[in-house]
Formats: C-alpha cells, structure tokens, sequence
C-alpha cells in the first residue's frame, strides 16, 4: 500500500490554490479538475496533506474509477475492489455520495448498492456473514459523473476548514478555506500591514496570521485516519514535526475592525484558540472611516451583503462610504474584497483590476482586486 492516489475537493474557483498547495508539499502528478485536485502520495502524505492544506476541503483515497450504467455493474465494479486492505473487520463503513448526469441517479439507492457489495467483499475476507462495525470509522463517498464510478475513503473525518479555532461564530460565517484563499489570492506574505475592517469572528485575519508564520492549519485537531489500523501512528508525529519545523518567527501588523462589539470579544477569542493572539489586534471600529497612514498594504474583507443581515439599500451606502474611506488610504495599498452584489463596483466607486469567480458556501460571489491604487 505504498502507491496511493488522493483526491482533494476544493469549492469551486479554489483548484488552482489547492493544486499549487500540493506542489509545494512536493506531492507527483498533481492535476486539477472542476471542484477537486488529484494526486498520488504514498502513506505519510495522508498526514502530510491533511496537516497542511489551507484551501482544500478534505482528503480522500481513490480506491478505484470505472464505468455503470446500470446497478449490476455498480455492484461488481464496487465488490471487485481491496476493501479489506484499508477496512478491518471492526471497521465501521458508512456510505454517502453523490450521482450528476448519470444514469444511475438514484442517490439512495446507489448508497444501498455500494454498502451491499463492500459487505459482500469483507464478509467473504473475513469469514462473516454479518460485520460487527464497531471499530474506527472509514467513511466511503462515491461520485458518479456521465456513468463514471469513482470510490473513495475519507481521511479528514470533519471537512478541512474546521481548523478548531472557531467554536462559536457570528451571522454570515466565512469558510476558514475561503478565507485562506482569499488571504493567497491578496498575495499576502506577512510583510505588508493587513487590515478586514469588516472582520465579524475574525477568519480572515486569523488566516492571515497563520499564512505569516507559516503555520500548518490542521495541527490543532484531529482526523479521521488517525484511529485506522494501517497507518502507523509516526506518520501524523512525522508530519507534525516537519510542519511546525517550517514555522517563522516575527512581528507583524495583522488587524481586525468591526462595528459589533460581540464580534469583536468572539474573534479575539478565537484568536487565542488558534493560538495567534499575539499577531493579530482585533478593536471596535467603523469600516466607513477606516484610515491608515502607513505608505503601503493590504485590506482583504468580506462585508455584508444584503442579503439576510443587511437590507441592499443599508449594504450599497456602506460600501459607499467605505470606497470613499479607501481612495483616501496611500497609493501602496491594495485592497480585495468579497461580495456577491452585482452592484458592487458602481457603489463602491471603482472598477475592479481583476475579477475572480468564487463560492461563499453556495452562494456566488466575486472577489473584486484593486491592486493600482492611482
């Protein structure tokens, strides 16, 4: 079991991030699709990955792809695979999935299908006519796309952007992995001032700390493949270790603002939980009259949408008068911002340098990039 190969689901706009991320953990064959990121690994790398991942949603092993158009085909696709080299007899295997533009698109069924031929396959392995699955939990997800099967084992357990820092939140919650991305796409490397001044529970300037001290964001929580039988218990130390190895050390001006005292007690909260207290300063204040004579640096913010928590009228006067807080920053300030109204720009004052395509859970966003502040 030394050649494995991993897929990695990503929200849609962030494969690019996640597949440079794989790269970078110095990970082969690393391509990327719609909504996911492939790669081969061996064993360590299910620690590795999980570990490091900033933008991705989880990890999971490939067991086996192939073709059905029908639940026969379904069923000896599925029970021809090596169950038993990645399940124990005790293991408990819950099945979940999805199926798009297949003819197999009974979900439920599907799920009933692949359940009776893994236990089929380890029933014959291991002697039993009925599985105890009492043991650790192997989640398997399948995905059916135009008839192709992929099978796949969880790793991660909870998805990746519960880093375990936020236990409690605010109304419009941001993905810790959108947050990241966003703090990448700034090209934010700890240098610059970093400023939300709509910062709620604090995600993105938490994201941005961890991004600064090159922090991997999965060492305060646990995962899924810790509790499996075959993968040894070093790999997760191993990757730990060489993780908190690559660690910086220095100063640096990463702030917080929001007008909601609450938010603020909640994110300086979270700060500590995520044990970055010392690098981020988090106060009350008014986004409409942000200022900062620093001759440089970036604000990256998701605020309010008007969607539930602001009417559309009350969110177009606040990035009025937020724009026109900006245009009075310095000249070396670069500013991305999160919003799904498709009046952003004209009520912001300005048209965006560069336009990216991205998903606030399943809501359509645009990140709008001013990066020329002339």
């Amino acid at each position: 079991m030394t050649n494995l190969q991993l897929v990695v689901p990503t929200l849609f706009g962030l494969e690019g991030l996640a597949a440079e991320e794989l790269r970078r953990l110095s990970l082969p064959n690393v391509r990327a699709e719609n909504g996911r990121v492939f790669c081969d690994a061996s064993p360590a790398d299910i620690a590795r990955v999980n570990l490091n991942l900033r933008t991705g949603e989880r990890v999971l092993i490939v067991l086996g792809r192939f073709y059905a158009g029908d639940f026969d085909a379904l069923f000896e696709g599925v029970r021809a695979l090596p169950w038993e080299e990645f399940i124990p007899r005790e293991g408990a295997f819950p099945v979940k999935g999805h199926s798009l533009n297949s003819a197999l698109h009974s979900v439920p069924a599907c799920q009933s299908i692949v359940k009776k031929a893994v236990c089929a396959r380890l029933g014959a392995k291991y002697g039993l006519e009925k599985l105890p699955e009492t043991g650790a939990l192997h989640q398997i997800q399948f995905s059916i796309l135009k008839d192709e099967v992929t099978l796949m084992l969880d790793t991660s357990g909870a998805g990746l952007h519960k880093r375990g820092y936020r236990a409690v939140g605010v109304a419009a919650p941001l993905r810790e992995t959108l947050a990241a991305a966003m703090v990448l796409l700034s090209r934010y490397r700890g240098r610059d001032p970093f400023c939300d001044p709509f910062c709620g529970s604090g995600t993105i300037p938490i994201e941005a700390a961890l991004i600064a001290k090159n922090r991997a964001p999965g060492l305060s929580r646990s995962f899924a493949a810790q509790k499996w039988d075959w993968l040894p218990a070093k790999v997760w130390m191993e990757g730990a270790d060489e993780a908190m190895d690559k660690e910086f050390d220095g100063h640096y001006d990463i702030w917080g603002g929001d007008m909601d005292p609450a938010a603020v007690a909640i994110a300086r909260d979270n700060a500590v939980k995520a044990d970055v207290e010392d690098l981020v300063r988090f106060e009350v204040a008014d986004a409409r009259t942000f200022h900062r004579s620093d001759p440089y640096g970036r604000i990256v913010t998701n605020p309010p949408y008007g969607e539930r928590i602001l009417e559309k009228q009350e969110a177009e006067e606040l990035y009025r008068a937020f724009g026109q807080a900006v245009r009075g920053l310095p000249h070396g300030w670069k500013v991305s911002v999160l919003s799904s109204h498709t009046e952003f720009e004209r009520t912001f004052g300005r048209t965006a340098d560069k336009r990216r395509k991205l998903y606030n859970g399943m809501l359509k966003c645009d990140l709008f990039q001013y990066t020329d502040r002339k």
